[in-house]
């Protein structure tokens, strides 16, 4: 999340939210972009990988399957080479993801703190209604985030199911599924309002309850830290379940689609509750320093940017927005 503005600073501009979020999921594209292959993997995987009774170093050799499909047994350039497939999708979702997410909900929660800030405070109390309104911000925009979803899908596909691209391009997909890229949409926005207003209210509500920050903007490097984890680790387990369902919808074949009550079923039924939470540990150790990184990358560029952008005059002093 970007700097909250505050009332004895004017608002960051929107061009210097749009370059420090831009340039925050770029880097943390490329820094991550391998672990998180490894993650989708492991979650798209519907057989056990250990089994009871079974030697340790045959499941360590169906983890390793797994994860690096027909490069399992190449040297290890080419076993990290493999964990770069749809790099081209996931930049042009990650990058749009977080000028999105991160630069859009300063916007939401200002929109929220101008109009609906008594009708807050009245219901939660100042303090605990500035928590909930950053939450609720998040939550919104994690909602929109299923416009999206088309680049997600075929980041997905090309992540976890690459036959699925065999004999096509990009544009003839696009083309031949239309509407059929947003399946799982609703799933997908199901996952996404808890898990972002848990984000962005578990950070706030570090900064507000443990640090006790009157202007989260005035925050340490510290304590966004600190923030960044709670806000990230309660997202992550949040939507763990429904991004499991969200995931296995993803990555099938485009000529054999499967609704998420299905799936949920054939989860129970062949591989127990435990099936939901599949990912859940590489995600944490994972998306959570992605968050963290993202996070404290976008804090320092945005007010950078503003500033400089200022100096050179492409954007105007003295537009100020009070903000809780």
């Amino acid at each position: 999340m970007s700097p909250p503005s505050s009332s004895s600073k004017h608002s960051e501009s929107g061009v210097a939210r749009l370059c420090g979020s831009g340039t925050s999921g770029f880097l943390e594209l490329m820094i991550f972009h391998p672990i998180d292959t490894v993650a989708k993997r492991l979650m798209s995987n519907q057989t056990r990988l250990f089994v009871p009774g079974q030697a340790t170093a045959i499941g360590i050799a169906n983890t390793n399957k797994v994860i690096f499909k027909d490069a399992a047994n190449a040297a290890f350039l080419k076993k990290y080479a493999s964990l770069f497939p749809g790099l081209g999708f996931a930049a042009g979702y990650k990058i749009a993801q977080r000028i999105y997410k991160f630069g859009g909900q300063p916007f939401v929660n200002e929109f929220l703190n101008r109009n609906y800030k008594a009708q807050f405070n009245g219901v939660f109390g100042e303090k605990t209604g500035k928590t909930i309104m950053h939450a609720t911000a998040g939550s919104f925009v994690g909602i929109g985030e299923i416009a999206l979803l088309p680049l997600d899908v075929l980041k997905i596909k090309r992540q976890t199911n690459p036959e699925a691209f065999r004999g096509r391009g990009v544009m003839k997909i696009v083309a031949d599924e239309g509407m059929g890229l947003y399946r799982g949409a609703l799933w997908t926005a199901g996952r996404n309002a808890p898990g972002s207003f848990a984000l962005f209210g578990g950070s706030a509500f570090v900064k507000e309850w443990i640090f006790g920050l009157e202007d989260y903007s005035k925050a340490t490097f510290f304590q966004n830290f600190c923030a960044s984890i709670g806000g990230s680790v309660a997202s992550i387990t949040v939507a763990a379940p429904l991004d499991v369902v969200k995931t296995r919808i993803q990555n099938r074949n485009f000529d054999n689609p499967e609704g998420g009550m299905s799936i949920i079923r054939k989860m129970i039924r062949h591989e127990g509750m435990g099936a939901f939470f599949k990912g859940l540990l590489p995600k944490i150790l994972v998306v959570g320093p992605k968050l963290v990184f993202s996070f404290t990358v976008a804090q320092q560029l945005i007010p950078l940017f503003h500033h400089k952008f200022e100096e050179m005059g492409v954007t105007h002093v003295g537009n100020t927005v009070k903000t809780a």
